[in-house]
């Protein structure tokens, strides 16, 4: 089993914390989003992972590969490194992997974060994740049969379809055919908005009689920007506190503080007449002094003092020190 991971954006909504690092590297409960994606999927798929193709930005540069390798290292995969060089969509980003585009693979966009328990449908040449939602209107979503097999894909529906919305998580028992018809796609120009979709290789697809599934997903996170960034980092420390993972680093120095859980908190953290959480995650070598904290997401190396914070996201090595509460401030910066 193989993973594709488009992730050539550097995600532009959520800046400034994507101006040194790009959003799929972003840390949530201490862990990078894409790191987090491709372990969800290896547990869905419950089988080895051999190989992960990352599609990213030529300017992303060598550390960024390096990380990208070791997560996949960590899931006894090959990692490769594919490069976008120009925002042409979805269906092209696919295709810069085109030497990995071989045997049964997930392709999944590396900006969501999800909590399911499926199977694999095995009599459907491709599963497309799903999660039902209230108001379909904002998303894609999928039309289905009386067998409950996707029959076509409908962006934001203005009548009834299905309350089914795609989440950006794609399985193909054989993922040259999806290449084959992405192939077709490109060499006929069918561009949607200007660029080169995924759909359209789908919609090939089925057009030729493959049969698509949905996988239907309990959970969807998403980080898109620094809010829901935030309330995913939140979110997905009460999911881990509810598996049971020790989330605290045995390495924290405590002075007058005090840790409500769920947080996590990295290596080497030292709190000084601090208040941490609930809901926090503070990644490695930070220290926060006369700080009260809650809901928010710290990277690693910062310094905090005389703040009260709820709703912050602040990058690493940054200082801050006054009495502002909703913050976002990048990776770097200084506010003393």
């Amino acid at each position: 089993m193989k993973i594709i991971v488009p992730m050539a954006g550097r995600g532009s909504r959520l800046r400034p914390h994507t101006l040194t690092v790009p959003k799929p590297l972003i840390p949530i409960a201490g862990k990078p989003i894409v790191h987090r994606l491709v372990e969800d999927i290896a547990k869905v798929l419950n089988e080895p992972i051999d190989e992960i193709a990352f599609i990213i930005g030529e300017d992303f540069g060598e550390k960024v590969e390096v990380d990208l390798r070791e997560i996949a290292g960590q899931l006894g995969a090959k990692g490769t490194i594919y490069y976008q060089d120009k925002p042409m969509g979805t269906g092209h980003a696919i295709m810069c992997a085109a030497d990995s585009l071989n045997g049964p693979a997930v392709v999944a966009y590396a900006d969501t974060l999800f909590r399911a328990d499926f199977k694999l449908d095995p009599s459907a040449d491709a599963v497309i994740w799903v999660k039902q939602v209230e108001d379909p209107s904002q998303y894609g979503v999928v039309q289905l049969n009386d067998n409950n097999e996707i029959t076509a894909l409908v962006e934001k529906p203005e009548e009834e379809v299905s309350d089914l919305a795609v989440i950006g998580i794609y399985y193909f028992k054989k993922v040259e055919v999806l290449k084959e018809h992405l192939q077709s796609v490109l060499e006929n120009n069918i561009l949607r908005g200007g660029e080169y979709q995924i759909n359209d290789g789908i919609l090939g697809m089925m057009t030729s009689g493959n049969v698509f599934k949905t996988g239907q997903i309990d959970e969807w996170m998403d980080c898109g920007n620094k809010t829901v960034t935030v309330d995913t980092n939140s979110r997905m420390l009460q999911f881990l506190k509810e598996d049971g993972n020790s989330l605290v680093s045995d390495t924290v120095t405590l002075t007058n503080s005090e840790i409500i859980e769920p947080c996590y908190i990295g290596e080497n953290v030292v709190l000084e007449n601090t208040t941490v959480g609930p809901n926090v995650s503070l990644g490695d070598n930070c220290k926060l002094t006369d700080v009260t904290i809650k809901n928010s997401l710290v990277q690693h190396n910062t310094v905090i003092k005389n703040a009260k914070l709820n709703n912050a996201m602040i990058g690493s090595h940054a200082v801050y020190n006054g009495d502002f509460t909703e913050i976002s401030i990048g990776d770097y910066s200084k506010l003393e």
